[in-house]
């Protein structure tokens, strides 16, 4: 059976050397392209394809390779430009097993093509139930053989025929991840590599005119002594600023690497095509008129990064302000600043082209120095992501500032970001809203999730520019403090209180200062720091300089260098209300390790304090992968949901609603063994075996995406029973008698609630501890009499008491994917919005961290006359939940809504969740492509 095409598979991708191809099932209108393709192949490769010489494919050949069913025949090619250069395709041998081949066209071989093509084939592969791909190779193909070993494949026998079969288990492993996210991390750094480390740049668009974008940016490369030679490009003047200038980029006689475009937006996409023909390996796209313009500006811009990555192109821009690097063996000012930093330690990403103007003059102002610099503008291909990757390599880079105003691909950023940030923090300002003409969609999530979100990888999100700055220079010159406790020395009464009372109310511990009065020297000073950097009580210093009367500066300064030089602990300054780097007080004639920062006022010092020894908190947890879950069943759970997707569902059902039988053990709190077989899960047919088998059909897994489906409580149950979790049983009721037989059957006492969603968010819809037949029957009276006769609503046994209700929920957010949230789940909590996040799948660590996230948090601990609870237990459940919709896209959201948190454990009262098939893989999800 054919399936329809599934477009879902395209995907542009970054090669291991840097640049770009397209990836995308083959098409029978592709015979052309294949005859093309085979032509420029040499006899070598086609010996180790087809085990002899083949000269030419037949007619009926190439149709047999170009057209396949896309289910158990399974073609991808891979294009740069309109030409085919790669070709890999699979053909299913028996239940579960396909045989695999490929071939590389040589000029393209030694670029990671193969490697790229095999972890998408497999990902189609699985998606179609295939479980294990074969391969025959002969024994003198060592390239392919090592192809197919780094991709894990095994070397199973040898034939009589001289032939090796190699096997490849498609399950993913821990190894296979961590190989396919290595290598795209080598693919996308080396793109930005090439991008900021260019031999030579070209400037198509320069004129004579100054003031104009093309002129600006050439004066610019040349004012900064760039390292290579420079290309202006214009198609009628013969030189520009004294360099010779060119008709077209094509006219140049040598290599370009980079080219800086600054034509008009309509002529830019001839530009992109003249660029790909010499072979030029990125752009930066200065102008403006795309999507910040308006829908024709947007489709302008979408078909600008479509063309360069088809071309094997990387972008930035447009409508960027441009990228500077400051590597003494580059010199690359390929912007529209005429101000660029001096050398330092931070690399920079910012969004705003105007504002990027701006913020390089504020770090030029402070003496802070950068590493490198990269304006994106529009953001139509080159992202923070990509950057990332470029700054885990740059060992000139050891801070990372970074000013958001959208995120292309948010699971990725949070991801690469986690890694990051464990050896070099980020400090991030992120703008609310995403602008116009940005290549990204909404968040979907309030701000305050995306700082939840934040927070768990690490990142140091601050409130402003200044702030992004402040807390830049004490990262990048001083260590990171061991603890919260902070010494004050200063020279002034007034302002040591002031740093005490800041370092209060940002959670830090203060000792009393050191006041050491207004006429102190250098000598006061000295020892007074030592003193304090000895102390086993102290884990960082805020020095406050303020002399009334100017006269021993450079002298304070360098036995405030000469104390600190050699200390593990942080020494930050306000010295004189200076802000930045202040001359007296750099190690060097640049900053470098051991500067001390200075600050204009001991609050702001203070403050950037706070958020360093939060990020030191953060890194100095140790990094571990979520707990091993041994008693859970996730094939089990796969085999419900896709037995629930692809049969008539019966509508919704509210959780109260369903009855559950549950038997209870002695502890109430203890896992309950849930019998669903009323459910349209529970069908006998329904096997975790069944599942691979229904997967292994013509069915599209993505291709058929269908309306979201509220399940029923008993369906919940068992899926939540597959990860070790039980539900509270309860029984709905439409009469008094009715209410007291399911008491009498529950055991006494009983709750009796009004049942829906929202019941549990309005005050008033329970009644706890009913504790005989009349108590029932009068609440029932009162509910009816408040909600109308018709009223339905829910008995459950009472659970014990005292216990803390909170809720927990999921969601498959479309930008982040499964996001998992926590909060208490009394009517106050709930008007707060006091709520934390956290991306699943959740460590240990996680779950604890987002326990402990919500303002309410202290009466799980005890606090304000609530009995300590069983916390344990409900990072547990966080972390099983969070395990549950990593391992399920189908699930839409679920909320466990009330979960009470007692002395002994957990009880869910109640479960929802909203299933449906999924559009297409999650971001970040399946093999590596560009967002």
């Amino acid at each position: 059976m054919e399936a329809p095409y599934p477009a879902h598979w395209e995907a542009d991708v970054v090669l291991a050397d840097g640049g770009t191809a397209h990836v995308r099932p083959i098409k029978p209108a592709d015979a052309d392209r294949l005859r093309a393709f085979y032509s420029r192949l040499s006899d070598e490769s086609i010996y180790f394809r087809f085990f002899g010489p083949r000269p030419r494919l037949s007619d009926k050949e190439v149709a047999w390779f170009t057209t396949v069913d896309y289910v158990d025949r399974v073609a991808l090619i891979a294009t740069i430009g309109t030409e085919m250069v790669a070709v890999i395709r699979y053909d299913k041998t028996g239940p579960g097993e396909a045989e695999v081949a490929f071939l590389v066209e040589d000029a393209h071989q030694g670029r990671g093509v193969a490697s790229v093509l095999l972890e998408h084939l497999a990902a189609t592969a699985r998606e179609r139930g295939i479980q294990r791909f074969v391969a025959d190779v002969l024994p003198a193909n060592m390239k392919m053989m090592g192809v197919l070993r780094q991709a894990g494949y095994t070397a199973e026998s040898s034939f009589a025929d001289g032939v090796v079969r190699m096997t490849l288990d498609l399950t993913p492993t821990e190894t296979s991840t961590e190989v396919t996210t290595a290598r795209e991390h080598r693919a996308e750094a080396r793109s930005i590599a090439r991008l900021l480390a260019p031999g030579s740049v070209a400037v198509i668009g320069a004129s004579r005119e100054p003031g104009g974008v093309g002129h600006t940016v050439l004066r610019n490369l040349l004012a900064a002594d760039f390292s290579g030679p420079v290309y202006p490009v214009h198609r009628e003047v013969r030189a520009m600023a004294g360099v010779r200038a060119y008709p077209s980029v094509g006219a140049i006689d040598d290599q370009v690497d980079l080219a800086v475009v600054a034509v008009p937006a309509s002529g830019v996409i001839e530009v992109v095509k003249e660029c790909a023909e010499k072979g030029v390996h990125g752009l930066v796209v200065v102008s403006s008129g795309f999507g910040e313009t308006g829908a024709e500006g947007r489709e302008r811009q979408d078909e600008l990064a479509r063309i360069a990555r088809a071309y094997g192109l990387r972008v930035v821009g447009p409508n960027c302000l441009g990228i500077a690097n400051t590597d003494p063996a580059v010199k690359l000012n390929a912007t529209l600043a005429a101000t660029v930093p001096g050398r330092g330690r931070v690399g920079f990403f910012s969004q705003s082209g105007a504002l990027g103007t701006a913020l390089l003059q504020r770090v030029a102002q402070r003496g802070m120095g950068i590493s490198s610099f990269v304006s994106a503008g529009n953001r139509a291909d080159v992202s923070g992501n990509d950057l990332l990757q470029y700054w885990e390599e740059d060992a000139s880079t050891e801070v990372i500032l970074l000013y958001l105003e959208s995120l292309g691909n948010p699971r990725k950023f949070t991801r690469l970001a986690r890694r990051l940030a464990r050896s070099k923090p980020i400090v991030v300002v992120k703008s609310g809203g995403t602008p116009a003409g940005h290549s990204a969609e909404a968040l979907g999530l309030p701000d305050s999730a995306i700082s939840s979100l934040f927070s768990q990888a690490g990142l140091i999100r601050v409130d402003d520019l200044i702030q992004l700055f402040d807390v830049g220079q004490l990262l990048a010159y001083q260590p990171l403090p061991a603890g919260p406790r902070v010494g004050l020395v200063t020279n002034s009464d007034a302002l040591g209180l002031l740093a005490v009372d800041a370092c209060v109310a940002a959670g830090l511990e203060p000792l009393p200062p050191v006041n050491l009065g207004a006429g102190a020297g250098a000598s006061a000073f000295g020892t007074a720091l030592a003193e304090r950097l000895d102390s086993p009580s102290v884990d960082a210093v805020v020095v406050i300089y303020m002399p009334p009367i100017p006269g021993q500066d450079s002298a304070v300064a360098a036995e405030l260098l000469r104390v600190s030089q050699d200390s593990a602990k942080p020494v930050l300054a306000t010295f004189q209300g200076h802000l930045g780097m202040h001359p007296d007080l750099l190690v060097g004639s640049v900053p470098s390790r051991g500067s001390i920062p200075s600050y204009a006022a001991p609050e702001e010092a203070v403050r950037a304090l706070e958020y360093v020894v939060r990020y030191a908190r953060w890194r100095a947890r140790p990094s571990l992968p979520p707990p091993e879950l041994p008693d859970i069943d996730p094939q089990r759970a796969r085999a419900l949901i896709h037995h629930a997707l692809h049969q008539p569902v019966t509508a919704t059902v509210d959780e109260a609603s369903a009855s559950a039988s549950a038997s209870a053990s002695a502890s109430p709190f203890a896992s309950a063994s849930v019998s669903a077989s009323a459910s349209p899960f529970a069908s006998a047919s329904v096997s975790a075996s069944s599942v691979s088998a229904s997967s292994a059909s013509a069915r599209s897994f993505f291709a058929e995406p269908g309306p979201p489906v509220e399940a029923d409580a008993a369906d919940v149950a068992e899926l939540l029973a597959c990860y070790g979790l039980s539900v509270w049983p309860a029984e709905v009721v439409r009469s008094p008698e009715e209410a007291v037989v399911a008491a009498e059957r529950l055991g006494w006492p009983v709750v009796l609630k009004v049942a829906g969603a929202e019941a549990a968010r309005r005050a008033g819809t329970v009644r706890l501890g009913l504790a005989g037949p009349d108590s029932v029957r009068h609440a029932h009276a009162e509910f009816a009499a408040q909600f109308g006769e018709d009223v339905e609503l829910a008995v459950q046994r009472m659970a014990p008491q005292p216990a803390v209700p909170t809720v927990v929920s999921v969601t498959e957010n479309p930008a982040f994917g499964p996001v998992v949230s926590f909060g208490l789940g009394e009517v106050t909590a709930r008007l707060l919005l006091d709520q934390g996040f956290r991306l699943a799948p959740l460590t240990g660590e996680d779950a604890a961290g987002l326990v402990r996230s919500v303002r309410g948090a202290p009466l799980l601990f005890g606090e304000y006359g609530y009995p300590p609870v069983a916390v344990d237990a409900l990072e547990d459940l966080l972390v099983r939940v969070g395990r549950m919709a990593n391992d399920l896209p189908e699930v839409a959201r679920l909320d466990l809504d009330q979960v009470l948190v007692g002395r002994e454990g957990v009880i869910i009262l109640g479960a929802r969740a909203t299933i449906r098939t999924p559009p297409g893989p999650r971001p970040d999800g399946g093999p590596r492509r560009l967002a």
